[in-house]
């Protein structure tokens, strides 16, 4: 082969190369830019159950930041984050099963900013709930009016990133909002002793719960107008049969302390009845109801069906019976399968039991525990 001919093959395959990179390039920023079935963006409200570390940058009583917390999460190589468990949220799991890219980062972070807020923000704060008194005892913590405050200066960055139209397609179809709140308006406020903050000196069982819903049905409609549409709601868990409560009552281990169970179930029944009203009264929006007292209770009583050998102890913690007293922390007690037990500590689901929960919301086939339809259907929703 002359020398001409040599020159012009190698051309040839030059070509072909650079087209070849070119389609590949054109394909994968196509599927990019459409999401691919991945969920754009997960903004995060809540307390300890989903807190990502806000508390961490607050001068606060509720902290977990300090070891065993975190002892299982892969990305910090098992060190605190601020997470209330041994690994990942609930929220952290949903949003990895739903493809999120990257974990919502906590928007106290100085980290949080420029392009990471596209995929998601973390505004939970332990011991923050509905009402704003909620969570005194702590000093320090974000209510979900502040949390909502925080989300406005969000979305005021995210029109700078995108412009307003891209923003706005960008919250409203490609973001999901959950809410995982109102268990520390009961634990640390409506049922802390008479002497105290709580509540209870003031408002019967049914007056308190129905400004709960009030206050909600503010917030909830606050993020609406802030252009939020697609929202996953979680009720309050069986908050009478965790280990702090069983140990402070000297429970037997397959008992539940009544009250605060029954004050939940009323909460729960009222806000099922305002996730049907918002879903009738807001255009465009779908609010998705997360049974989440359900699906916990299903694992505090079927907890060996589920391969785990307790659902009373918590596996960090300290005092009484159940390990109940103090919160985890470098002196507690530490149990070495962590995988079956169903609390971490004193008041929150292991990751395990977090894991299991959020694949039951993200199945299309459990009404029961999720309704109108999945998390993974209401991510694919208006796509």
């Amino acid at each position: 082969m002359d020398s001409n001919n040599a020159h012009h093959v190698a051309s040839s395959y030059i070509m072909a190369a650079a087209l070849l990179l070119l389609i590949v390039f054109t394909i994968t920023t196509a599927a990019a830019n459409d999401g691919g079935g991945a969920l754009g963006a997960s903004y995060i409200f809540g307390d300890s159950l989903v807190d990502a570390g806000n508390n961490n940058f607050l001068q606060t009583l509720s902290k977990a930041n300090i070891k065993p917390n975190g002892i299982d999460f892969k990305p910090s190589g098992g060190k605190p984050t601020g997470r209330y468990t041994n690994g990942r949220t609930i929220g952290d799991i949903i949003g990895e099963e739903l493809g999120q890219k990257h974990y919502a980062m906590p928007f106290l972070d100085p980290n949080t900013t420029g392009e990471v807020i596209l995929y998601g923000v973390n505004y939970a704060s332990g011991g923050g709930g509905i009402m704003n008194a909620t969570g005194q005892i702590f000093v320090n913590r974000l209510s979900m009016d502040i949390q909502i405050d925080y989300f406005n200066i969000t979305r005021k960055q995210i029109d700078k990133l995108l412009g307003a139209s891209k923003a706005r397609e960008h919250i409203m179809k490609k973001s999901i909002f959950s809410i995982t709140i109102g268990s520390n308006d009961f634990l640390n406020n409506y049922l802390l002793p008479v002497l105290s903050i709580g509540a209870r000196v003031s408002e019967t069982p049914d007056a308190f719960v129905d400004d709960l819903i009030r206050h909600l049905r503010s917030q909830l409609t606050r993020l609406y107008q802030l252009d939020a549409r697609k929202f996953i709601i979680g009720n309050v868990g069986p908050i009478g049969c965790i280990p702090y409560q069983r140990t402070i009552n000297q429970l037997k281990e397959s008992e539940c302390v009544a009250l605060p169970n029954q004050l939940a179930l009323r909460y729960n029944a009222k806000l099922k009845d305002l996730v049907a009203e918002l879903n009738d009264n807001l255009p465009g929006a779908t609010f998705v109801h997360a049974n989440v007292y359900d699906l916990v209770m299903e694992l505090i009583t079927n907890y060996d069906k589920y391969g785990f050998t307790t659902a009373s102890k918590a596996c960090c913690g300290n005092g009484g019976q159940y390990a109940g007293i103090i919160p985890c922390g470098p002196t507690s007690s530490l149990c070495e399968d962590r995988d079956k037990h169903v609390f971490w500590d004193p008041y929150h689901p292991s990751e395990a039991a977090n894991v299991l929960i959020a694949k039951q919301l993200l199945q299309p086939d459990h009404p029961k525990y999720v309704s109108p339809m999945s998390l993974m259907e209401l991510r694919d929703l208006g796509l």
